[in-house]
């Protein structure tokens, strides 16, 4: 036993010279750079009609996720078999969990600036109105109002699995985390859904521009959450989450909540407010 708690070396006292992790020299940092430059370059191939550019897309793509998912295989395997994620470390990642939660608000920040730069101040080019004449949008208490209550109901799962791990109810975070995980995947179609009958296109003047970027966009960050959701579901049949060691799990659940939260500016701003 002496000889596993060193060989693995779960906090020790006696093993640790310090609170902190010195990470190990890694290739899938540079690698998953270097995947996601030639990610971009095959994007913008996919969008001008390059030949096989979606071919390219989907190669980069699959790539990217190879390295990706090794690097984050290396966290969890430090965190969770080496014992270095101590509670110092953890709150390093707490706090650059929250940094890059800030950098996305100011992400979304900047699209937000521009819808109302356009609907405010309507310029000649699009007939001084807002929306711009010609467009026919969206009616808000339709599938907008459905995917927001999915959204709203998404939220309330997930504390509910967060609570279920804080009182050791491994039963109740399974079916908690399965209903979050039901509920972003309902998102997804219903918003693919919309795009199919969506009366105009990302081409149609600034308005359609911004709504399917900041849509789009969105859709995107409920994807990666959901799958961020999908990787603590498949560790927590593993038992790597305990009830006063799931950092990891903590970092997806603020994630959710700020897309929850986006997604409720966008409904108001965009679909009621700026639909009209």
């Amino acid at each position: 036993m002496t000889f596993f708690k060193e060989r693995f070396n779960f906090n020790l006292k006696s093993n640790e010279q310090h609170p902190f992790h010195l990470v190990d020299i890694s290739p899938w940092p540079l690698m998953t750079a270097i995947s996601l430059f030639t990610l971009t370059l095959s994007f913008i191939m996919y969008f001008h009609f390059f030949i096989k550019g979606t071919l390219y897309f989907v190669v980069s793509l699959c790539i990217f996720s190879f390295y990706l998912s090794r690097w984050f295989s290396d966290v969890i395997i430090e965190s969770t078999y080496e014992g270095h994620h101590t509670y110092k470390v953890q709150r390093g990642i707490r706090l650059g969990m929250c940094l890059f939660i800030a950098s996305e608000v100011m992400f979304f920040f900047s699209f937000f600036w521009a819808f109302f730069h356009g609907s405010l101040a309507p310029s000649v080019d699009i007939g001084v109105s807002w929306p711009p004449v010609g467009i026919e949008t969206l009616d808000p208490w339709g599938m907008p109002l459905l995917n927001t209550i999915i959204l709203l109901s998404s939220g309330i799962a997930v504390t509910w699995s967060h609570r279920a791990i804080l009182s050791n109810n491994r039963d109740g975070m399974t079916n908690s985390l399965l209903a979050t995980i039901g509920y972003g995947a309902f998102f997804t179609s219903i918003q693919y859904y919309e795009y199919v009958e969506s009366p105009f296109s990302i081409n149609d003047s600034i308005y359609g521009s911004l709504f399917f970027m900041l849509t789009g966009f969105h859709g995107i960050h409920v994807l990666v959450g959901t799958i961020f959701l999908v990787i603590c579901l498949l560790r927590h049949f593993k038992y790597h989450f305990t009830s006063n060691h799931h950092v990891g799990f903590e970092c997806a659940i603020w994630y959710w909540h700020f897309v929850d939260v986006v997604w409720l500016f966008l409904f108001i701003v965009l679909y009621i407010w700026g639909g009209n």
